[in-house]
């Protein structure tokens, strides 16, 4: 689905987004990753399933204020132990469905918020070996 026609100039805007990949400006990814406003980064959980407790160093060392996690097609919440993490740091933490965490990220970063959008994508993890 398309939904963001132009993206301003150096702002990471989520253009389009599928089961399996996302587009920030003509970059199709098909691995997870951590999107702010100016960087875009691999992340190495594919899945709910495999977040663990040191997947979550790489967000909070970018230091956001929210952070908007992806689930893929549905949405399915972390362990309260993983949640508890966001909590103690002051970091909020929204749990959605790709598509709306998508629009929702790039509403937050269009008020220049400090948002991170935290996506987890069922791909192979594409970066330095």
């Amino acid at each position: 689905m398309k939904f963001t026609q132009q993206r301003p100039s150096g702002i990471n805007l989520i253009r389009r987004y599928g089961a399996d990949f996302i587009a920030i400006g003509e970059q199709e990814i098909r691995s997870s990753c951590l999107v702010t406003a100016n960087s875009i980064e691999p992340w190495v959980p594919s899945s709910v399933e495999e977040l663990r407790g040191e997947h979550l160093a790489a967000l909070f060392t970018l230091a956001p204020e929210v952070v908007v996690l992806s689930t893929g097609a549905k949405q399915v919440f972390p362990r309260a132990a993983l949640r508890a993490e966001f909590a103690t740091r002051g970091i909020g933490l929204e749990v959605m469905e790709v598509g709306a965490a998508c629009r929702t990220y790039n509403v937050l970063v269009g008020e220049e918020r400090r948002v991170l959008a935290a996506i987890l994508l069922p791909g192979p993890l594409k970066g330095p070996e």
